[in-house]
């Protein structure tokens, strides 16, 4: 451990001013963003209505905006749908009394005005009242996540390494959330779903992180705070980016051959994957030394055996 301590530790805490500063102009750009700009919600959260269509050749996207355009649809969202030859146009809702087979009927027929070969392969539709709920659903399952976590890390290890690790998730939501607003990306479900996934990756390295800490309070004969911290960080570092780069190089084939279907959530999974390797090593363990995390904290306290004193007497 001491060899450990004079010449192989990186000096992780030593930055931590400057990745905390870093760090909170990402957090504020980000609600910004999300703030004036909102966030691009999909259909899942919005309502509307869902086009599944098929050509005989493939596609371009380009000329089909400009003949739905031309065809009262300007609203509407374009992309390729698993093949080239099948595309997904998403349309806003357009009243209560509008069906999704009349709306789906007209634009199909607006499309065969420039190919014939046209066909339609299904119609969804979502009500704005069920997007709604949704949402609201979706809000409540990550704050639950984040409170249930809080506790169990607050049980598990000491409550300022909670604070810590709530902190770097909170980091990490905020950021991914940011990046779509920023981007103008769609967020549906499926990115809800990676934000999910995103706060169990990071959180399963900061409680890596979180347990090599503890342990080396209580074996390091050191009672330097950042010392340990640093020494622990440098222990579990081939452990995270092994497990980084591995998740990484899936998710890059995820979203280079994946599709359109699943792009965006291989892009929330690939930024997440990197902010959260970032905020277990930054965020989580600076938030616990700023609240003035110590090695007293997590040396369990000795409890004097009964009788101990009478034994001791000659």
């Amino acid at each position: 451990m001491q060899l450990l301590k004079l010449k192989d530790t990186i000096r992780f805490m030593s930055a931590r001013k400057l990745t905390m500063a870093f760090s909170a102009l990402l957090i504020i750009a980000s609600i910004a963003s999300m703030t004036i700009r909102g966030l691009n919600f999909g259909l899942d959260f919005t309502g509307g209505t869902a086009v599944e269509v098929g050509f005989s050749q493939p596609a371009d996207l380009k000329k089909i905006r400009s003949v739905l355009a031309e065809n009262g649809f300007a609203d509407a969202s374009v992309q390729l749908f698993g093949t080239s030859q099948e595309v997904l146009v998403r349309l806003a809702p357009r009243g209560d009394d509008v069906k999704a087979e009349e709306i789906g009927n007209q634009l199909v027929a607006a499309l065969q005005q420039a190919d014939s070969s046209v066909e339609m392969r299904r119609i969804e539709f979502v009500g704005p009242s069920v997007g709604e709920d949704l949402k609201e659903q979706g809000g409540l399952a990550m704050l639950t996540a984040l409170i249930c976590i809080l506790l169990y890390v607050a049980f598990r290890f000491e409550w300022r390494f909670a604070i810590g690790a709530v902190a770097a998730l909170f980091h990490d939501v905020i950021l991914t959330m940011g990046l779509f607003s920023i981007l103008d990306l769609e967020f549906d479900l499926t990115i809800l779903a990676a934000i999910l996934a995103v706060i169990g990756y990071s959180l399963n390295d900061t409680i890596v992180v979180s347990d090599r800490i503890r342990e080396n309070f209580r074996k390091v004969r050191i009672d330097d705070t950042i010392e340990i911290i640093n020494i622990s960080l440098t222990q579990t570092l081939n452990r995270t980016l092994v497990t980084s780069i591995t998740t990484i190089l899936v998710l890059v084939a995820l979203f280079v051959w994946g599709g359109q279907t699943i792009h965006g959530f291989a892009t929330a999974l690939l930024f997440g994957v990197f902010i959260g390797t970032y905020s277990s090593v930054y965020v989580a363990s600076s938030v616990a030394v700023a609240m003035g995390v110590s090695k007293e904290d997590l040396i369990p306290v000795e409890v004097e055996k009964e009788g101990a004193d009478l034994d001791a007497m000659p």
